[in-house]
């Protein structure tokens, strides 16, 4: 791992750019490590991997911290390494917040040309790939630590050079982030599961809201976001319209690129028919309540492309039932059954489609008219709940301002005083109490105890 300054030049020759390097191949400084940084004499090491992209450079490259910010276990130093460029910008930002990454990353040189090895007939072969695992199994001897996804996904965005090249640098994040298993690249921030980017990623968001030099790069699962009430059209305070809203930065997304992707990656993929069909609805959910016009001509889009799958899986059964001995008069029959009469007609497609079509609609009208039901049992609870909220607090400040009065009083005062906080620690414990049996109602309205609903949420539920 460690070589002499000589050695160092003759790979990388000074500040400037260096020589073509192997595979595998280590050292020490300048050109593909800083030197003199944080501090004079802390040289940083090097290291490449197996992988070379196709303008010749190494895809996987290492970085070691100096010697002296290295963590002691036991009697042998502990080295970490850097498998990306956020990694080690993770690291620098909560070790060194005061540190200038464009400056940093300026002073040496991330790219690393490599050394091709030429086939028989005289063209670049790239080097195979090595995992990142086995790379850490191969340096075990020497107390390296590889610093990895916090979440063990060796799929990670944040070890993949062309995807950390997409986006602007992240902003600073010491809440969530700094949890020993969760990654802002791959971890829902709503559940703290792995993303999935299967089938162009269309189940999660990344969340692009811009925070001074960087953005904001949380992602989520669009179905959690869908449940959290994070995404969509929402109505309330929160007032979402067709947006999805970051719970990390509060930003703010427009939905209608995102459910532009989905309806690309459906067209422009083989997709089985159950994730075409997935994807589509998860759009469909998305854009649902809106009143934007481009909203209303992307959703009838989307309700045609679901209308199809329907009528080819249809179509698919029909041609199912013929293959296994119906004859077109038994194929009738089962038409009097799904369309509730005699179809009269050879024409069952025709006629089932729109009965299909007439029970969605049903369907969605009462789960419409069950979320609006929900959305009204929500406000009541949280205009109750806000209010008692409000009214203890206005209590413990009176608390407060009471003791300090009974602090600041001489003798002759101090019994009546004494007397005043006694009575509002009893109001306050009898008000924290009804707020106990007002939390009841987080099981849901329909299992809630009528006399809670009627003295606590002013609600009078008929038997």
């Amino acid at each position: 791992m460690e070589e002499d300054s000589s050695s160092r030049k003759s790979l990388g020759g000074g500040g400037g750019g260096g020589g073509y390097v192997a595979s595998e191949e280590s050292g020490e400084g300048l050109p593909y490590a800083p030197e003199n940084w944080p501090e004079e004499g802390d040289i940083w090491g090097w290291r490449t991997g197996r992988r070379v992209t196709g303008n010749g450079y190494f895809q996987d490259r290492y970085l070691y911290l100096p010697n002296r910010l290295c963590e002691t276990v036991g009697s042998r130093k502990k080295r970490l390494c850097f498998a990306s460029k956020l990694s080690l910008q993770r690291y620098l930002t909560t070790n060194f917040p005061n540190a200038h990454f464009p400056s940093f990353f300026s002073s040496f040189q991330w790219k690393i040309p490599s050394i091709h090895t030429p086939s028989s007939h005289g063209i670049a072969v790239p080097i195979a790939a090595v995992p990142l695992q086995q790379i850490a199994q191969q340096h075990s001897h020497s107390d390296i630590d590889l610093v990895k996804c916090k979440a063990g996904n060796i799929m990670c965005h944040s070890l993949l050079p062309e995807e950390v090249e997409k986006y602007s640098p992240a902003m600073p994040c010491h809440m969530c982030c700094t949890e020993p298993h969760f990654c802002r690249d791959c971890s829902c921030i709503l559940c703290c599961k792995t993303i999935s980017s299967a089938y162009g990623g269309y189940d999660y968001i990344k969340c692009q809201v811009k925070h001074g030099d960087g953005i904001c790069a949380h992602v989520a699962h669009m179905e959690c976001a869908l449940r959290s009430r994070m995404a969509g059209t929402v109505g309330r305070d929160i007032g979402l319209n067709a947006e999805y809203h970051c719970q990390r930065c509060d930003g703010r997304t427009d939905l209608i690129s995102h459910v532009n992707k989905l309806l690309q990656t459906c067209t422009a993929t083989d997709l089985d028919e159950e994730i075409r069909k997935k994807i589509l609805n998860l759009g469909a959910c998305l854009l649902r309540g809106s009143q934007k016009p481009t909203v209303k001509e992307l959703q009838n889009h989307i309700e045609m492309e679901i209308s199809k799958l329907k009528c080819v899986t249809w179509n698919q059964d029909r041609l199912t039932a013929h293959s296994t001995g119906l004859s077109d008069n038994d194929n009738d029959a089962m038409e009097v059954q799904v369309n509730g009469g005699p179809s009269g007609s050879r024409n069952g497609s025709e006629e089932y489609l729109p009965q299909s079509l007439k029970l969605e609609a049903e369907i969605d009208e009462v789960l419409h008219a069950l979320r609006k039901s929900q959305e009204f049992e929500y406000e009541v609870a949280e205009g109750r709940l806000q209010a008692h909220k409000t009214f203890l607090w206005n209590l413990y400040q009176q608390l407060d301002s009471e003791k300090s009065k009974l602090a600041s009083q001489n003798s002759s005062h101090s019994d009546a005083l004494s007397h005043v906080v006694r009575e509002r620690e009893q109001q306050i414990r009898r008000e924290l109490m009804k707020l106990g049996v007002m939390k009841k109602v987080a099981i849901g309205f329909g299992r809630t105890s009528k006399d809670i609903l009627k003295e606590y949420f002013g609600l009078e539920i008929a038997d």
